[in-house]
């Protein structure tokens, strides 16, 4: 019926969640996001990210609230018999089983695949790590700069006369989570196909190397590593930033009809003839020269007049905005990435959301991140019943 809003996506999926940090927990938090029942065990002293600032004024972490949303927090000493057999109880009746510890570790603990799959076979069990379970590099540690580096993207990333840099945020843990996401999903759909369950092996690096598919096509064709170009384009011209009179903003243009346009906007239509300037490649061997004759329109203007301009003419623009701008953009306010949770000491709590709409089925209405051990008590006194 119109207007009726329907349950979430995942609602009825148990996850057992042995994850720390950050790229499982945020696999587990966008499943979260969608309605799975996350049982998140952590060990006495909790999960290291409860310990990583920057801290609300009660002392919780920002990290840990973010990346945590939805989900129950149970304590669980694993080197304990019984609190493993805990654990196992849980197991059986889950959906799927996420981990990120090195590999091996899991199965020291009892937790592994085979242990947990031997009693639940139609169990989703999805590990994620640095480099995979197998491979030279299986039980090196890995944190985000490490495969920032080893993946190429780093290489690729700043300026080129500068030193390769550091993406500005620990994309390494964030794709890996959502690769891990993704292929959770993908094991339930095969699941209900085939009524077995799937050890899912996912790995940072992997992720990382999968998550540029323009710089390995580049590789593919030409046999050449690609090199960094900095604020622009490594194919075309004129794409990238561009400096205004208070700033900086980016365009794109990547055809010879919106080069004309762009042309004729800045007042010199005759650009669109110039011999250097005919074709993408010719701009792009002459974007220098290209540059300093565009700049001396938009150095006359700010940012925010130059974009204006820009996207009435139909030329794609953007101002440059940092990340407060960006959340108070009349975008990001028309559809929030920040959802509102109620946390039992802060009171209103800023969170994300996952990013995708499913028409008829609410955003918002999220949990907080849970306190440590929050359901321990319940579960310990009868673990059958956790999923109830």
């Amino acid at each position: 019926m119109s207007g009726t809003i329907e349950p979430r996506p995942l609602e009825g999926i148990r996850i057992l969640d042995f994850t720390r940090v950050l790229a499982g927990p945020y696999c587990t938090a966008l499943l979260a996001d969608l309605g799975a029942d996350i049982i998140k065990i952590e060990p006495p002293h909790g999960d290291d990210y409860r310990h990583i600032g920057p801290f609300y004024p009660d002392g919780s972490s920002a990290l840990f609230e973010s990346v945590n949303r939805g989900k129950r927090s149970v304590v669980l000493d694993l080197a304990d018999p019984d609190h493993r057999a805990i654990a196992e109880t849980l197991a059986k009746g889950a959906d799927v089983v996420v981990e990120n510890f090195r590999p091996g570790v899991a199965d020291k603990l009892g937790i592994g695949a085979a242990a947990l799959m031997a009693l639940n076979p139609r169990l989703v069990y999805a590990s994620i790590s640095g480099f995979g379970q197998d491979g030279p590099n299986a039980l090196r540690p890995a944190y985000d700069i490490i495969v920032q580096a080893m993946s190429g993207i780093m290489a690729v990333t700043g300026d080129p006369a500068g030193s390769p840099t550091l993406i500005g945020e620990s994309i390494g843990d964030v794709v890996a989570g959502l690769f891990g996401s993704w292929s959770i999903l993908a094991g339930l759909v095969e699941r209900d196909r085939t009524g077995k369950g799937r050890h899912l092996d996912i790995s940072m690096l992997d992720s990382m190397m999968a998550l540029q598919p323009i710089m390995l096509s580049r590789f593919i064709a030409s046999g050449k590593a690609p090199q960094r170009v900095g604020n622009r384009h490594a194919l075309s011209a004129p794409f990238g930033a561009f400096s205004a009179s208070d700033g900086e903003f980016v365009l794109a243009v990547l055809n010879d009809k919106l080069f004309g346009t762009l042309a004729n906007l800045v007042g010199q239509p005759a650009l669109a003839s110039d011999p250097r300037f005919l074709t993408d490649a010719l701009r792009l061997t002459h974007e220098q020269e290209l540059r300093t004759a565009l700049e001396q329109w938009s150095r006359t203007r700010t940012a925010s007049e130059a974009v204006g301009l820009l996207i009435a003419a139909g030329v794609p623009a953007a101002e440059v905005m940092d990340t407060a701008q960006a959340l108070a953009s009349d975008q990001a306010k028309a559809r929030p990435i920040l959802q509102t949770v109620d946390h039992p000491v802060l009171g209103a709590l800023k969170v994300p959301e996952q990013p995708v709409r499913f028409k008829g089925s609410a955003r918002g209405g999220l949990e907080a991140a849970p306190r440590l051990g929050s359901e321990t008590d319940a579960i310990f006194h009868n673990p059958s019943s956790a999923w109830n």
